[in-house]
């Protein structure tokens, strides 16, 4: 007589069909699968890192017709319809997500969606726009005069994220704690800040106290794959310290894996404001020259490093 044998049996909850049954199962996990193929993603086979560098081909020549085009263009919507053909032209019908076209002060709101104001009377344009190959995503966004050339202050805070950004690159490497990335992009905002007069005080005071936040209120990146924000970056929303909350992977970055580095200076007024009138903040931000830099509205420079 054959021994019966009952298998265990690996699902993702809330991703089986009501018609599946279990009851020959010896016992059931809804949680481990979900997390084994979140972390096998990190890492990516050389297939996959060729189709995300294909997206990535196909977005920068499409963000590079935008940089030419914006003067001649009169409303955000026109660029993101330009954008969109490009992509297409080459071959990337669908987009990784959809494109933030933000002209002037609108560069300060991070996830920016309405893509049709003017572009009369604006300084900057901040285009966060990536294609899809085959699944694959790219993500890439850049910070460009509309009409040439840069305001004085425009090109303080645009070199200030070029150098957060290329300082955080030279730090990638197999094994490197992202959260340690992630801390030195702000301690380079804070030096650069300190040096145009719009913090003040102590750079080791203001970096324990996280005053860099009001300007730089995101993480550094993200995995890249096929999803936008791609999984395994162990992201700890509910974390205290306000420097951190925002920061989708944490802990050491493994080679092989696709990370944005994605740095930003913003001038958000409602992000701001309640900072100025914070007891421990507001000694930390000289106003008077603050006020000088509103129009800037928002720097940030991304794009996919592997």
């Amino acid at each position: 007589m054959l021994a019966s044998h009952k298998a265990a049996v690996y699902a993702i909850a809330n991703q089986v069909s009501d018609q599946v049954s279990f009851l020959n199962a010896s016992s059931t996990d809804f949680q481990l699968l979900k997390t084994a193929i979140e972390e096998s993603r990190v890492v990516k086979t050389p297939y996959e890192i060729a189709l995300i560098r294909h997206a990535n081909e196909v977005s920068a020549a499409a963000h590079i017709v935008l940089m030419k085009e914006a003067a001649t263009a009169t409303n955000e919507r026109e660029l993101e319809a330009l954008f969109l053909k490009e992509c297409i032209s080459r071959g990337c019908r669908n987009q990784a997500y959809p494109s933030i076209i933000a002209s002037g002060t609108a560069a300060a709101t991070l996830h920016y969606v309405k893509n049709d104001a003017p572009l009369e009377g604006k300084l900057n344009l901040l285009v966060d726009a990536g294609a899809e190959a085959e699944c694959y995503a790219s993500d890439i966004t850049r910070t460009f005069p509309i009409r040439g050339s840069f305001s004085k202050e425009s090109r303080e805070i645009y070199e200030l994220v070029l150098r957060m950004q290329k300082e955080c690159i030279d730090l990638l490497k197999d094994g490197v704690l992202w959260d340690s990335v992630h801390e030195h992009a702000h301690k380079v905002a804070i030096a650069g800040l300190l040096d145009l007069g719009i913090l003040k005080g102590s750079q080791e005071e203001i970096f324990k106290q996280r005053t860099s936040v009001a300007f730089f209120p995101h993480g550094l990146g993200h995995y890249l794959g096929m999803d936008t924000h791609d999984t395994g970056g162990h992201a700890n929303y509910s974390d205290t310290d306000s420097m951190f909350r925002y920061l989708r992977v944490r802990g050491k970055v493994p080679a092989g894996s696709v990370i944005t580095v994605e740095p930003g200076v913003y001038f958000c007024r409602f992000i701001i404001e309640p900072y100025l009138s914070d007891p421990v903040h507001k000694d930390f931000i000289d106003i008077a020259v603050l006020d000088r830099y509103w129009d800037v509205g928002g720097v940030r420079i991304e794009g996919g490093y592997y």
